[in-house]
């Protein structure tokens, strides 16, 4: 089993929310992570993963066209990704710069493609998706974490 980590990243941050995902996601016995960016993504890699988490910085309150050009682009394997876990992260420049905004936009897109959506755990924030200001702080690298972890046990649970 597999779970692909994919994300645009400009200044670094969102990058390195990514790769503490990916060591959540690596935590968890019997599946395997992939990091990939927009520019090395395959529609192999989507159909290979049973689980996707797709991350973007802010751009304008939605994700970065970067990344909603791979999903774009990928729609015609929408029916092969149905009931694969998706799960999203955001990084902004400013504390209320439209994080939210910008995970329910990946949301919105992994519905299209059937997937099953899910969120922080509760022993993380509970919420939409692990999301900073700035640089990611210690305990947004511990919910990242938690976001690996969580997406990875679905995944075993699901798809074994």
């Amino acid at each position: 089993m597999q779970v692909l980590v994919l994300y645009y990243s400009r200044t670094g941050n969102t990058k390195k929310l990514a790769e503490s995902i990916a060591d959540g996601v690596r935590k968890v016995d019997g599946v395997d992570c992939i990091i990939r960016t927009p520019d090395d993504v395959s529609k192999d890699d989507f159909l290979s993963s049973q689980g996707i988490i797709a991350g973007s910085p802010v751009y304008f309150g939605t994700m970065a066209s970067e990344l909603k050009e791979v999903l774009d682009k990928f729609v015609g394997i929408r029916r092969q990704m149905e009931d694969k876990i998706g799960a999203a992260f955001a990084t902004s420049a400013d504390q209320s710069g439209g994080k939210e905004t910008t995970i329910m936009s990946i949301h919105q897109a992994m519905l299209i493609y059937g997937m099953i959506i899910v969120g922080d755990p509760l022993d993380a924030t509970g919420h939409y998706g692990v999301s900073c200001a700035g640089t990611p702080d210690r305990k947004t690298i511990e919910n990242a974490i938690k976001l690996g972890q969580r997406v990875a046990n679905l995944v075993k649970k699901i798809h074994s």
